[in-house]
């Protein structure tokens, strides 16, 4: 599963959380949001695991990285079943943290684009968050399609496990689109596409091995976080 090939993000945001004072507990047996198997198809076993993982979180308030977690959660289990759950996107948390004061966070020197993942971006019109708190950790430049234009990185509808060529050149497009920014890192603010865009990023550098790094949100933060504590 994504999380476990990303476990980085799960303890960076621990980290943040942790340093902001915020109480949390992390449920035991989580099951999955049922985002993968309701895009491509296989809506009697997407059911079945929507089901479940409805009464575990239906009274809960939910935080989370993944924007398709977000999406789902957030859309189509209202659609599906007319319940409206309380779920919020770390970009969003993160944000509230820091207007608050909650979260110290030094500037680094530091050149960022960011890339708008499409279940956060797109379904979820949800493009100023990420951008908030990045402009409190990094200077920002924006991509020439960003927002509504931005383009996608290839892996989401199953497009990646499907179609594992296509996705991979729709992701060196997008790479390709943050060279021209000159930017030191790619932050986005999701593991499918941290995934897919790093794979291309990688294989665009092949022979130098040098190659644009790609990460969540939350370890943005956590450089920020290092600094201030210097």
């Amino acid at each position: 599963m994504v999380r476990d090939k990303l476990n980085n993000i799960e303890k960076a945001t621990k980290k943040i959380l942790n340093e902001a004072r915020v109480e949390y507990i992390i449920l035991e047996n989580e099951g999955c949001c049922g985002s993968f198997l309701h895009r491509t198809g296989f809506e009697s076993d997407a059911l079945e695991i929507m089901k479940q993982t409805l009464q575990d979180l239906k009274d809960e308030k939910i935080l989370v990285s993944c924007a398709g977690c977000y999406h789902t959660l957030k859309n189509d289990y209202k659609e599906l079943f007319g319940v409206e759950l309380d779920v919020t996107h770390t970009s969003q948390f993160f944000r509230e943290l820091i207007e608050e004061g909650k979260l110290k966070i030094k500037k680094t020197s530091l050149t960022v684009t960011y890339h708008d993942p499409c279940h956060l971006g797109r379904h979820c019109d949800e493009y100023q968050a990420p951008r908030d708190v990045l402009e409190c950790t990094a200077h920002l430049v924006d991509m020439e399609n960003n927002r509504e234009h931005a383009r996608c990185c290839g892996a989401g509808g199953g497009v990646k496990s499907a179609y594992p060529e296509v996705a991979l050149k729709t992701a060196q497009r997008r790479i390709n689109d943050v060279k021209a920014t000159d930017a030191d890192l790619l932050v986005t603010a999701c593991s499918f596409c941290i995934l897919n865009l790093s794979v291309a990023a990688r294989s665009s550098n092949k022979d130098n091995g040098d190659y644009l790094e790609v990460i969540d949100l939350s370890e943005i933060i956590l450089i920020g976080i290092d600094h201030e504590s210097e």
